[in-house]
């Protein structure tokens, strides 16, 4: 199911101005603090009302000012995250759950809460979670309301660092494993690396570039929305070994890596993402260094910046 979005709102002093396509998958709306990624999600969900636009989820027609077309919040059947949990604090984990599950059974509920790992906690007041936890839990409720999309506006953003890689893994899961596709709204890019399918890379209301993940984060000519420290490269690599020093053994499409201990299995495929800053370049192969991982490249262009340094592609 693909979304379609062209909207223009105008804000005092802001207008934002944006047509992209978000495809099957996660779709990550990246950039900027005061870009206009919350809007752009709060008018798929019908919370913002734009001055001009048209958005299609699929076949329906959720808003379509120009026909004045424009579904209320409850029909548009879309599941929205929160930066914070939002749980009724009155209600049991199971209740939250099933709130919004009208007709839903409980074999629904059951593998929500297995895809979630929250089956465990059904017993437990909100009160009595971690920020995890309860992020976790407002996920589980919202697919349980049966969304033909699936919204997301930060929701690692109020979490420290442990809570956040603990649920990455899960929201790796809810990619691959849920079936609904996925706005996630995000100014993190480790996070948009590891989840992101296509990204829509916004600056000041408007869309710079958008395409699939790896391209878009390999782009020189967005190196400043991105940020000099987070600049690199996307690649998807397959485990083939984990050693018993301590390394792990990477297999990608042209050389293998290898890395401290990743916790996952031998055969498991996942994203290696190799920062700007940490890359040598060498004409010729190195001798007697540390680098365990030495990679052939063709440099394809050299871009000067205003100071001393350059954007090698």
């Amino acid at each position: 199911m693909t979304l379609d979005v062209e909207l223009s709102h105008a804000f005092p002093g802001f207008t934002l101005d944006v047509s992209f396509e978000a495809p099957e998958g996660v779709t990550a709306l990246f950039g900027p603090s005061g870009t206009g990624k919350t809007s752009v999600v709060n008018a798929v969900a019908g919370l913002l009302h734009p001055d001009r636009g048209r958005i299609r989820l699929g076949d329906r027609v959720l808003l379509d000012t120009a026909a004045g077309v424009s579904l209320p919040v409850h029909a548009r059947r879309v599941g929205y995250v929160f930066q914070d949990g939002r749980l009724f604090p009155h209600m049991s984990v199971a209740r939250n759950l099933t709130y919004g599950a009208a007709g839903e059974s409980a074999d629904a509920v059951e593998r929500v809460a297995d895809l979630l790992d929250i089956t465990a906690l059904l017993d437990r007041a909100p009160g009595a979670l971690s920020g995890g936890e309860q992020q976790r839990v407002a996920i589980g409720r919202a697919l349980l309301s049966r969304p033909d999309i699936l919204l997301m506006d930060e929701p690692l953003a109020s979490l420290d660092a442990a809570r956040k890689a603990a649920i990455l893994p899960y929201l790796e899961r809810l990619r691959d494993e849920a079936g609904v596709p996925i706005l996630y709204v995000s100014h993190a890019i480790e996070e948009v690396a590891r989840l992101a399918n296509t990204i829509v890379l916004l600056d000041a209301g408007r869309v710079r570039t958008a395409g699939p993940a790896a391209e878009v984060l390999a782009d020189p000519t967005v190196v400043r929305l991105l940020g000099l420290r987070d600049a690199g490269s996307l690649l998807t690599a397959r485990v083939v070994a984990h050693h018993p020093d301590g390394i792990s053994e990477l297999e990608t499409s042209g050389a293998r890596l290898l890395l401290p201990q990743v916790p996952a299995s031998v055969g498991a495929r996942l994203r290696v993402r190799i920062a700007a800053q940490d890359i040598i370049i060498a004409r010729t192969r190195p001798e007697n260094i540390s680098a365990l991982n030495i990679l052939v490249a063709t440099v394809e262009a050299v871009r000067p910046g205003e100071g001393p340094g350059a954007i090698v592609q």
